[in-house]
């Protein structure tokens, strides 16, 4: 028996899978509540100590041990640019897909209101962006000069003009900061160059931000170096599409992850125009990509939620799923949850409405992950405009996340993130095969793909549900 250890840091739970390599099986899984504010050891070691109860394997058999953490809110940034469809753009594509939330985003010259936002945001990583290489200059500088002069302690990426960013490291050095400099996210307006600045990100993860959430005493317990949870995500769902050279994958997928604080997006699909004839304006897309929504959490945002869908629509959803019976008020129940996040739906009632939420969730979420079509009228007609990354014809689409796992209906949540003839403009997936992760083993098969694909990929593959949208 070769036993995998493979364990999340979560900002709720802290989760461990075992797995037997030799048999590519799931053997246990066990949680604790995550022990961020006195010591991470002690949530880890009460997980790992239910494990081996439930669990038969000794210390001599385990052959790996890896990690990913969100513990404290996970890894946050603030993302400083310079024209926010362009430079600023390129930025927030770099920590997302480093496995980041994005905090805030600023374009143009910051002022001192901004950096007052910035310091109270306790950010664990600013990236300052701005100007192609051999462009614009003064704006990169004077927001650079504005962070020398504040209250900022933590690491700051500088991924812009690369005229002035030893400059620039030189003013923050000389100011008492920490700076980190890496190629320009956007180069030329043609072309964005993102890796470099993800890399950076993740060193400077694992330097900074994990001895600070009280990782010393584990570090070296682990094999690698321990990931943000969501870039472990997103290498499970570049993994589960595209397959390796000896196991196929499912081919193109969106994956969607509901959660009590964000709904998360990843997304792996080829980048083409709607049709031969659509005219491809923006930034150019990336094949692999991942959008976080902050105010999309079904606990932390319900009322948002609330707010953004209204009350008409979330009771409608409610009692269609619930044959007719009486719902609970969509109204009343958002603020309860407001007021206390960790709720559990105590009723079928309240259980339905929160499936209500998380649909709503994705559906807004996924429109602002999808990429949208304009129609524009020019000198020989009308022509179709496509902003963003076309998902319509995209293969497969999986939930993960404890609605998935937990929640009613969980089919009605992966439903609404599908093509709807009311926003007929937003390139959602039209007609793909559906799954859930029931096993919640998304971010584990990631963290296990880094040594092991082809058998993280089959271990995957095993545990995927399939359901019917067609309803």
């Amino acid at each position: 028996m070769k036993v995998y250890l493979l364990v999340d840091f979560g900002s709720t739970y802290t989760k461990i899978t075992a797995v037997d390599l030799d048999a590519e099986a799931v053997i246990g899984r066990a949680q604790s509540p995550t022990t961020v504010k006195t010591d991470l050891a002690i949530g880890f070691h009460k997980a790992l100590d239910e494990l081996r109860l439930t669990c038969e394997f000794e210390e001599k058999d385990v052959c790996g041990r890896y990690a990913s953490s969100s513990a404290a809110g996970g890894l946050k940034m603030a993302a400083i640019g310079l024209v926010p469809d362009l430079t600023l753009s390129a930025a927030r594509r770099a920590a997302l897909g480093a496995g980041a939330k994005v905090v805030g985003t600023y374009g143009y010259e910051i002022d001192s209101a901004i950096v007052r936002e910035i310091e109270d945001a306790d950010c664990d990583i600013i990236m300052l962006c701005g100007g192609t290489n051999g462009g614009n200059k003064k704006v990169i500088l004077h927001n650079a000069e504005m962070l020398a002069n504040s209250r900022v302690t933590c690491p700051i990426l500088v991924c812009g003009n690369s005229v002035v960013s030893d400059q620039i490291r030189d003013l923050l050095l000389t100011a008492g900061k920490k700076p980190y400099v890496t190629k320009n996210v956007l180069p030329s307006v043609t072309e964005v160059d993102i890796e470099p600045s993800q890399n950076q990100i993740r060193e400077i993860f694992i330097e900074h931000i994990i001895k600070a959430k009280g990782f010393d005493e584990l570090k070296d317990y682990f094999d690698v170096a321990v990931l943000p949870t969501p870039k472990a995500s997103l290498i499970a769902a570049e993994l589960l599409a595209d397959g390796t050279k000896d196991e196929s994958g499912i081919g193109s997928l969106l994956v969607v992850e509901v959660g009590g604080a964000t709904t998360n997006i990843h997304s792996v699909a080829n980048i083409e125009p709607f049709t031969h004839e659509t005219v491809v304006r923006g930034l150019p897309e990336s094949r692999v990509s991942r959008t976080v929504e902050g105010d999309l959490g079904i606990r932390y945002n319900a009322r948002t939620i609330f707010e953004l869908v209204g009350e008409a629509p979330l009771r409608l959803l409610a009692e269609t799923m619930s044959s007719g019976r009486e719902a609970c008020d969509p109204g009343a129940y958002t603020l309860l949850l407001n007021e206390t996040v960790e709720y559990i739906p105590q009723t079928g009632a309240e259980s339905l409405m929160d499936i209500a939420l998380a649909a709503s969730a994705v559906g807004i979420a996924v429109e602002r992950h999808a990429g949208t079509l304009k129609t524009e009228f020019t000198a020989v007609g009308e022509i179709n405009i496509q902003y963003g990354k076309n998902l319509y014809n995209i293969k497969n689409i999986l939930g993960t996340g404890g609605i998935f796992r937990y929640g009613a209906r969980p089919e009605m949540v992966l439903k609404n993130a599908l093509f709807s003839a009311q926003t007929p403009w937003s390139l959602k997936p039209l007609a793909p095969a559906a799954y859930l992760d029931e096993d919640y083993l998304f971010y584990a098969m990631g963290l296990l793909s880094q040594e092991h694909p082809d058998a993280a990929l089959r271990i995957m593959k095993k545990h995927l549900k399939p359901v019917s949208l067609d309803f």
